[in-house]
This record gives structure tokens, C-alpha cells and sequence, in this order.
């Protein structure tokens, strides 16, 4: 990767530009069909990898990390689920704190086990307020967490739960349904915590239609994450880009 990718968040945010990341699971094993996603996605002109999963069962970070990198250009960016999702061979690492909850361990219990690694891997470390956002069911991310998400409702806690995020010098906010949402983050969230920022804002989870990407990219996000609906219908690729960087 030639440019940092905070750099590139900032630049993104700064020119009201949306970036389109495609979530990948590293709990399947790479394929063919994996390569030619991959080949595709990168074609289509996806911004952003992102590699990572709140439970992993069968771990094939390294060796999709591996296959990330030797297919395409596009910067591969470590979501992860936990202190043990860390690969030197990815470009940079969303370094989370669950901003959202009360559970100290992914506050900053976590942080602590994986500080050393992260430091000795030279990955860039990106200081991430992880949101999550109640998206009309509980998620695996809300369960391994341990923590209640935002009510989808209530703007004024997302607003100045992020605020005090960037206040204690955190570089993105990202706000969250978790993967198998029934409902994205509002589009009337977004937008009220985009305006309250001046750090970039990743929003993902529940996002499967073009309507819902481009009500994303209209309110501000700075990233839009889409996984469980390409891996299910890989045909959207094309309109999903094109109505997050339209």
C-alpha cells in the first residue's frame, strides 16, 4: 500500500468521499471461488479489504491475508474479533475499543494482550471507537461482547458516545449492526454523528441493497462495509460500489 491508510480516511472524509469495503470471513477456507471474488471485487474497484469476524471456528486469517495480497492491490485492512486476529501481512489493522459498552476487556483488556504484537508486526494501527448499534436482532458481536448496542433510536448517545471518542484522541469511529442485522445503521444516525466528528466514520452491518449504500454515502459515511450480502448474491458487486463512490 503506497498511501497510510489514514491518509486515506482522512482524505476520503475531508472531500466527502465514500469508500466501498468489502468484509471477508476468515473462518473459510480460501478457494477458487474465493480467488475469482476476490479478481472481481478488485476489478470492480473496491477501496478496501476488510479481514475479520467476532468468532472464529476454523482460522484462515494468515492464508486469506496471503491470497488478499498476492491477488490484489487493493489495501487488506484487519477487522478484528479479538487480541488473536493479528497478521503482519495484511497493511493495517483497525486497533478497536468498544466505545459503545461497559465490558473493560474490549475497552481495553484486549488492547493490552495484542499492543505488543500489533507493535512488533509494523502493521499501521488505526485507533478505532467501535459503536455498536442495535440492528433489530442480537448478533454474534453482541453476544460475544457481552454489551448492549445503541438503541436505533437514540441519535444523541451515538452522537456523544463518538464525540467522546474523538475527545480521548481516537482516529475513526465505527458504527456497527453487526453481521445478520435485520436493519442497517439509520441514515439519520449517520449523518448526525458524521457531522459531529471531524475523524472518519466506517458504518457496516445489515447493509444488502443498493438503496441502503447509497443512503449510507449520502448521510457521510466515510466507509461502507458490506460481507454477508455479497457472499450471498456476488452479482451485486458492481451496483454496491457504484452507489457508495458514485
Amino acid at each position: 500500500m503506497t498511501r497510510s491508510l489514514h491518509s486515506l480516511l482522512m482524505d476520503a472524509k475531508g472531500s466527502n468521499r465514500t469508500l466501498f469495503a468489502m468484509l471477508i470471513d476468515p473462518d473459510k477456507k480460501p478457494d477458487e471461488v474465493f480467488y475469482e471474488r476476490v479478481l472481481n471485487a478488485s476489478k470492480a474497484g473496491v477501496n478496501l479489504f476488510f479481514v475479520g469476524g467476532s468468532l472464529l471456528q476454523d482460522d484462515f486469517l494468515e492464508q486469506t491475508v496471503d491470497v488478499l495480497k498476492s491477488v490484489s492491490n487493493v489495501p487488506v485492512v484487519l477487522f478484528p474479533g479479538s487480541a488473536m486476529q493479528i497478521t503482519k501481512n495484511a497493511d493495517a489493522i483497525l486497533f478497536l475499543s468498544l466505545i459503545s459498552g461497559r465490558n473493560p476487556d474490549l475497552l481495553i483488556g484486549q488492547q493490552v494482550v495484542a499492543a505488543p504484537y500489533v507493535k512488533k508486526s509494523g502493521l499501521e494501527s488505526i485507533a478505532t471507537g467501535y459503536m455498536l448499534i442495535d440492528g433489530g436482532t442480537m448478533t454474534t458481536a453482541h453476544y460475544i461482547s457481552q454489551t448492549r448496542p445503541i438503541p436505533s433510536s437514540n441519535i444523541a448517545v451515538a452522537v456523544n458516545t463518538a464525540l467522546a471518542g474523538e475527545m480521548l484522541g481516537l482516529s475513526a469511529i465505527y458504527l456497527d449492526c453487526g453481521s445478520g442485522a435485520k436493519a442497517p445503521v439509520s441514515a439519520d444516525m449517520i449523518r448526525a454523528v458524521s457531522e459531529a466528528v471531524d475523524i472518519p466514520v466506517i458504518v457496516g452491518g445489515g447493509i444488502r441493497t443498493t438503496h441502503e449504500v447509497e443512503s449510507a454515502a449520502k448521510a457521510g459515511a466515510t466507509v461502507v462495509v458490506v460481507g454477508n450480502a455479497l457472499e450471498e448474491n456476488p452479482s451485486l458487486l458492481q451496483s454496491l460500489i457504484a452507489s457508495a463512490t458514485g
